[in-house]
């Protein structure tokens, strides 16, 4: 503490004269007095002016609460609406699966009605969506599954076909889309483009030429005919190489340096990095895959050959019954393969292959 023995008559001059609270000092052994604490009044008016602005916010925060929860609200409503309308159809095929073949054809027989000559007849009647049955009875599952095995065959005929191109499809693309993102040229430049344009066509502008190397390579009417369009698809290429692209170099460099060679750095980096992306990519394809109709009936003209979902698409009014249970049984398996990825795919869109802090 600076006691008033040690300070000039200049400085005194500042700390004293000029500012007389500060006179404690020149007496020996002083304490400085304590800050007085000036109470602050208010008068009647500006109380209510306080009151008032305290009250109207109080109100503009209960406002803007229930509006925020009116918001919410509507907004659950909006989706909890379209959510019902999106599963009415499968609703409906699950609950019309347990429905005998008579109140089937009552309810829904005239859509699928034909003339004599095969053309469809114009439905003069109503049809009634009828979602829970009169009876139910396992007899169209009984008749699928152990009564007539030809659709349970056509089932593993779908599976001999998705999952070979699921497979093959992810190792050709995981390769090709390691090159196009690790490498930079020209040329590859040149073929990414070419990859790209082919995706963008649909599928339908592929199907003669398609059609005619199976022709040329011997391969029309067999099982390969459909595997190997399937596994060269350019869809995978694309989306996993812009997945690899966001991989950091700076990441694949310290491996290298580690003394990693370029295929473990493939195996042990990029693929770990690019998991949400492939399994969310296999899904997709699985799915696309799974639904094919176009390629079997064009490029199979062998019935024994065509997979369920060429079934589902030729319904006629005599199995009208029988469609309900083998399009419940068809959904089984994506429906599965959705609930197990369904975190991955949401991850490989949100994440799109970068790597996590």
């Amino acid at each position: 503490m600076i006691r008033h023995k040690d300070l000039t008559s200049e400085y005194r001059e500042c700390i004293v004269e000029r500012a007389p609270q500060n006179k404690w000092m020149d007496i020996e052994g002083a304490k400085p007095p304590k800050p007085v604490k000036e109470k602050k009044t208010y008068t009647k008016d500006q109380i209510k002016k306080e009151l008032a602005l305290y009250r109207k916010f109080i109100r503009d925060h209960q406002r803007k609460k229930r509006i925020d929860v009116i918001k919410i609200a509507i907004g659950t409503i909006i989706c909890g609406f379209f959510a019902v309308l999106f599963l009415l159809p499968i609703v409906l095929t699950i609950t019309n699966s347990f429905m005998a073949s008579s109140e089937i054809s009552s309810n829904y027989g005239a859509i699928f009605a034909t003339t004599q000559t095969g053309g469809k007849v114009f439905v003069s009647k109503t049809v009634n969506l009828k979602f829970i049955p009169d009876i139910i009875t396992l007899s169209q599952y009984y008749v699928a599954l152990f009564k007539s095995p030809a659709y349970l065959f056509k089932f593993w005929n779908s599976v001999i076909y998705v999952v070979p191109i699921v497979v093959f499809q992810l190792a050709v693309s995981s390769l090709a889309s390691y090159g196009f993102a690790r490498y930079t040229g020209k040329v590859k430049g040149v073929i990414f483009f070419l990859y790209v344009i082919i995706m963008m066509m649909p599928y339908q502008v592929t199907l003669v030429p398609n059609y005619l190397v199976s022709d040329y390579l011997g391969i029309l009417d067999t099982r390969w005919s459909i595997w190997l369009p399937g596994i060269f698809s350019p869809f995978a290429v694309y989306m996993l190489t812009k997945f690899m692209r966001r991989i950091p170099v700076s990441v694949l460099e310290a491996a290298r340096i580690d003394g990693a060679n370029e295929w473990s750095i493939f195996t042990d980096v990029a693929m770990p990095l690019c998991k949400g992306g492939i399994v969310s990519i296999a899904i997709l394809i699985f799915i696309d895959y799974w639904n094919m109709v176009e390629q079997p009936i064009i490029l199979l003209s062998d019935d024994y050959l065509h997979p369920l979902s060429v079934f589902l698409s030729k319904i006629n009014s005599g199995e009208i019954s029988l469609a309900f249970a083998i399009a419940v049984i068809y959904m089984v398996l994506p429906m599965l393969v959705f609930l197990y990825g369904e975190e991955y795919l949401i991850e490989g869109i949100t994440y799109q292959g970068g790597v996590k802090g």
